[in-house]
């Protein structure tokens, strides 16, 4: 029997992230920029919970990274799309990067990720905030 997580994200990346690559994508310069747009709204998704942050990506959907909020050492996040959605780096204890590309409310996540990892490593976070 495990513990219930309480979901506070759960879904796949900004669908104006999708659509304004599919645009670029008729440039054909921008064409990698769209076919990794598609892949990312085909096969990505995010959830985060009370307890961890996990990524389903990778193709057709068959990686799967976890983390617990012990181990964010920073966060960083980055405006795309006028603000609508963005990035989030978050960075580890061992160095290690892990991306959350073109997502949604990032603002408030970006916030509830800070909160969450402060609290479990009882001290604030080295936050780059843009």
């Amino acid at each position: 029997m495990g513990i219930k997580e309480e979901t506070f994200y759960e879904g796949g990346p900004h669908l104006g992230d999708l659509i304004i690559n599919i645009l670029l994508g008729f440039t054909i310069i921008c064409l990698p920029l769209t076919v990794g747009a598609i892949v990312r709204a085909l096969w990505l998704r995010y959830r985060i919970t009370d307890r961890r942050i996990s990524i389903t990506g990778g193709w057709q959907g068959r990686d799967r990274t976890d983390i617990v909020y012990s181990e964010v050492t920073k966060i960083r996040k980055v405006p795309r799309g006028l603000g609508m959605w963005g990035d989030l780096v978050v960075v580890l204890k061992d160095g290690s990067r892990l991306e959350l590309r073109a997502i949604p409310r990032f603002r408030e996540i970006y916030d509830y990720i800070a909160e969450k990892a402060a609290s479990r490593t009882g001290k604030p976070l080295d936050s780059v905030k843009a």
